[in-house]
């Protein structure tokens, strides 16, 4: 079902604006008024032929109330469900239960169409558009079915009728699902939009505040010795760091770009860092791609931070997975020390390696030995980071 909002003053409810779904239900009601012009012109033309006049007269003011109603509420997106869907439904089953009634089985035989002709197709089309082919599909055999079931003779227009009934259901439910994917692609790239811009922003007032900060501390403790001077060049990489966080990060799930993992990696290369990686580009999604080099960037600012030494990033992949293993050569984990951590409130491995591992599918193993240095080893499955992300279509 489309989303659907109130009018503003708490009445009838409207789809919202740019809905792909609402100009088939206009569609829809004027289908059915045009079918019921059609039928109105029949009725007229041969109502004196009909075997009951007065039935017909009542079965044709009968179509032409439900016609306006239908119209009127299929218009508001919150009746746009099962109760009124099944009245539809029923409402139409009885039409072309009577309507062969009205006209006589001898004028039927020679021909003359009954009062239910083209206009019996409405459900099918609401039903294709409320639920996809499926429900447009199950609407137009039930009716199909039913009006072969009411004629004594089932002539070959009778099965004609029957057949360009189910596939209009196919058909329309069809555009619909196109419709649906559609709808969610643009609301994609309207998030992502609203949150380059958002990112935009935030750049613009980091880099008037915290890269400035952290400039001015680099350049005023470059000539300084001791720890005055360590933090100068904390300082200096930080800038460094953040600098190419808000120009390269995308929110995840939304940028679907993809891009070389080993070009990301590639920076954190240094006389005391190794990368190691497949001579193939290894291709992910540009969000996903951002979030493990970031949670690789975390494992190695613990290496430098707790373990002194060397480190070593190694990159596998595979068709289902990509694996990067950061392994060091430091004094190694003491158990039981990252819970500790967690426990006084220090999340920097849970949340900056396992919680942006976890929110793409992925799995995080921390192995260590004492005085065998720590393998932070992440896994990222392949069939999670290349979905469209598309919210499954109705069908």
């Amino acid at each position: 079902m489309p989303r659907w909002s109130t009018d503003g003053r708490g009445g009838r409810r409207r789809d919202p604006p740019g809905s792909l779904q609402a100009p088939l239900w206009r569609a829809i009601a004027v289908y059915r008024f045009a079918a019921l012009a059609y039928v109105t012109v029949l009725a007229v033309r041969n109502l004196s032929d009909y075997a009951h006049p007065v039935a017909g007269g009542a079965v044709l003011l009968a179509m032409t109330g439900w016609t306006v109603f239908s119209g009127y509420a299929y218009a508001d997106p919150s009746w746009r469900r099962w109760p009124l869907l099944l009245a539809d439904l029923a409402v139409t089953l009885a039409v072309i239960v009577a309507a062969p009634r009205a006209v006589g089985s001898a004028m039927l035989n020679a021909g003359m169409p009954p009062l239910s002709v083209a206009w019996l197709a409405g459900p099918v089309l609401a039903w294709a558009v409320s639920g996809g082919r499926r429900r447009g599909v199950v609407a137009a055999l039930v009716l199909g079915a039913t009006d072969l079931a009411a004629r004594e003779r089932v002539g070959q227009s009778s099965l004609t009728g029957a057949a360009l009934m189910l596939l209009a259901g196919i058909a329309v439910g069809h555009v619909v699902r196109l419709a649906v994917i559609a709808e969610e692609r643009l609301q994609q790239a309207v998030e992502l939009e609203a949150a380059t811009r958002e990112r935009e922003r935030l750049a613009r007032g980091i880099h008037d505040s915290v890269l400035q900060v952290l400039a001015l501390v680099q350049r005023r403790g470059a000539q300084l010795d001791g720890e005055a001077g360590e933090l100068a060049r904390l300082a200096g990489e930080q800038e460094a760091a953040l600098r190419s966080l808000i120009a390269t990060a995308a929110p995840v799930g939304l940028d679907r770009r993809e891009i070389d993992l080993r070009s990301l990696l590639g920076g954190y290369a240094s006389p005391v860092v190794s990368i190691a990686a497949p001579a193939t580009p290894v291709p992910l999604p540009a969000g996903v791609a951002g979030e493990v080099a970031a949670a690789v960037g975390a494992a190695l600012d613990n290496v430098a931070r707790h373990g002194g030494g060397r480190g070593w990033v190694l990159v596998e992949d595979d068709v289902a997975e990509v694996t990067v293993s950061v392994r060091d050569d430091g004094p190694g984990i003491p158990p039981g020390r990252l819970g500790e951590a967690v426990g006084q409130g220090r999340l920097g491995v849970v949340q900056s390696i396992k919680g942006r591992i976890s929110e793409l599918g992925g799995t995080v193993r921390i192995s260590s030995t004492l005085g065998e240095g720590t393998e932070v080893e992440l896994r990222v499955p392949r069939s999670r980071t290349t979905a469209d992300g598309s919210a499954a279509p109705v069908d």
